[in-house]
């Protein structure tokens, strides 16, 4: 009896010192990401992880305040931005629930008068396959008008009128406009305000105490200021009427009130588990292709598990939270920085290291002829050509005028999409030979095929750099000036902040590093450069000044 008992205690003690390491060894790594991605001095972040309601990392970083120089803390208020179209989402799932809606009701039984609402159901609106056009993309959705405060009604009037985008449920595109709809729905059905509606409903019965509708006006504990820029270059975030976001971009929290929002989910004390599942499955066009956006949700996967978030921007925030749903796995990321979007990555990242999966794309060397073998063009019918070019003992991964990927090849036929967590994966037919690829990252799996069709890719010579020297100075292409420079040998261009380096594959002719651009450079009778070609999908002439 007694060895029995110093087995089990044995066997336990290795078990709680293996999940101390686990544990330590998780935070080590989380602290090491995101201590790289806020300064101590800077607009900073909250991070929490947690697993099955229980958080496993949950820290502040930076500043709440540059001008105070008061610190971040978890307690913090944060505007969610498009994080907000989740709860909008589930608060029409309540309805439905209640038998007071259907997802197959049009637009036309609660906004009569709305062009073509016959044909929108409730359903698109909610997976952005309604083909209503964006409002926030619109002319009218000025500078100016940012500042005004308007009603629902008011808001729907800036692009009730605009053509549809497609044919609803026939394809699919986000739009801000789809979720002010359904914002305007739930008042109508349930008689109550959203901001009433989400707090009666949600917020109260859940006790987030720190979430709400955003109100410029009112006091609210915590709340953080705004802020826009990078690299110690900071400016206050301008100012928006938080009517404008409405049901889709409105709401405020906190890292810990999501976990609550998460934990009630998972336990079905919101809506059911089969409400749940229809929000976190993609729509499917008729095509049978995948959107990969549910109701309120992106759905993707983390190192193959399934996972739904959403990323949300608004003045002076930037936010993420992914939730992996069989592992109960949350990530809430939220900063109050707008530009800071390498937070996707990050808190991609953190889940996968919470899984015990994570990312690494470790590089391997490949022969000139192995890298070769991948250059071609590749087809999808969805979306079209894509290049692979083997450049400057690289590859590169592009769409024609667009900017340029580098490959880091990790396995043979792996390749990671650099700064992502997209690889590239090869197929090949049974003679060995390249047929096709796939992009796997944290959504849908894509698939391209190899085009028969070559493609020339230009490749680096060397010039002397008294050639160099005569290309230097700056070309106006209509009120843009296009500035040619030498640095240490090396030719650049620049437009504004835009800075590219220029490779020579001919005496008048360079290539961009990391653009799929050419600029030729034209002479007079005197040999005397007059002006630049830029080709980039089309020409565009710029003159000497």
């Amino acid at each position: 009896m007694k060895i029995c008992f110093r087995l089990f205690l044995c066997h336990f003690l290795i078990f709680m010192s293996s999940a101390s390491m686990q544990a330590q060894t998780l935070q080590s790594t989380l602290d090491s990401m995101f201590l790289s991605v806020f300064s101590a001095r800077a607009p900073g972040g909250v991070v929490l992880v947690s697993r099955a309601g229980q958080p496993l990392y949950y820290k502040a970083f930076g500043l709440a305040n540059l001008e105070s120089g008061a610190p971040m803390t978890t307690d913090h208020v944060f505007r969610l931005g498009s994080i907000t179209k989740q709860f909008t989402a589930v608060s029409i799932l309540q309805l439905v629930e209640k038998g007071k809606l259907s997802l197959s009701d049009s637009l036309s039984k609660f906004i009569p008068d709305y062009p073509n609402g016959g044909r929108i159901t409730i359903e698109y609106l909610l997976g952005h396959t309604a083909g209503v056009k964006n409002y926030t993309a619109l002319p009218a959705f000025t500078e100016q008008l940012k500042r005004q405060d308007l009603s629902p009604k008011q808001l729907i009037a800036l692009f009730k009128d605009q053509p549809l985008d497609f044919e609803p449920g026939s394809n699919q595109l986000y739009s801000n406009s789809g979720y002010i709809l359904l914002g305007y729905i739930i008042e109508r059905v349930s008689g109550r305000t959203y901001e009433q509606f989400v707090q009666e409903n949600i917020f109260k019965p859940l006790h987030m105490d720190h979430t709400s509708y955003d109100d410029t006006r009112q006091i609210i504990s915590n709340r953080l200021a705004g802020y826009r820029g990078g690299n110690g270059n900071y400016v206050n975030a301008p100012y928006l009427s938080m009517t404008l976001p409405y049901a889709a971009g409105s709401l405020l929290s906190t890292a810990g009130d999501l976990l609550k929002w998460y934990t009630a989910l998972s336990a079905g004390h919101i809506i059911s588990n089969e409400s749940l599942e229809k929000a976190f499955t993609s729509f499917v066009l008729p095509n049978g292709e995948e959107t990969g956006y549910g109701y309120g949700w992106e759905i993707g996967n983390i190192q193959g598990s399934k996972s739904v978030k959403h990323t949300g921007v608004v003045n002076g925030f930037f936010t993420d939270v992914v939730y992996m749903p069989a592992e109960k796995i949350l990530v809430a990321v939220l900063s109050n920085n707008e530009y800071n979007s390498n937070l996707d990555i990050s808190a991609s990242k953190a889940a996968a290291a919470a899984l015990g999966r994570p990312y690494r794309f470790d590089k391997i060397a490949l022969s000139d002829k192995e890298r070769h073998s991948y250059q071609s063009g590749y087809l999808n019918a969805d979306e079209g050509e894509r290049f692979i070019a083997d450049q400057d003992g690289e590859l590169y991964h592009y769409t024609r005028g667009g900017n340029k990927v580098l490959l880091i090849p990790y396995q043979k036929d792996a390749f990671n999409m650099e700064r992502t967590l997209n690889t590239i994966l090869f197929s090949r037919d049974s003679k060995g030979n390249i047929e096709g690829y796939q992009i796997k990252g944290v959504g849908n799996t894509r698939i391209w095929k190899k085009s028969k069709v070559p493609f020339a890719v230009p490749q680096k010579i060397k010039l002397p750099q008294k050639v160099l020297e005569a290309y230097i100075g700056k070309y106006a292409f209509g009120k843009m000036v296009f500035e040619v420079f030498l640095q240490d040998g090396q030719l650049y261009g620049r437009m504004g902040q835009d800075q590219k380096v220029l490779f020579p594959f001919g005496k008048n002719k360079f290539y961009a590093k990391d653009l799929d651009a050419v600029l030729i450079f034209n002479s007079d009778k005197k040999g005397i450069v007059i002006s630049v070609t830029k080709v980039q999908n089309s020409e565009m002439v710029g003159f000497r000044m």
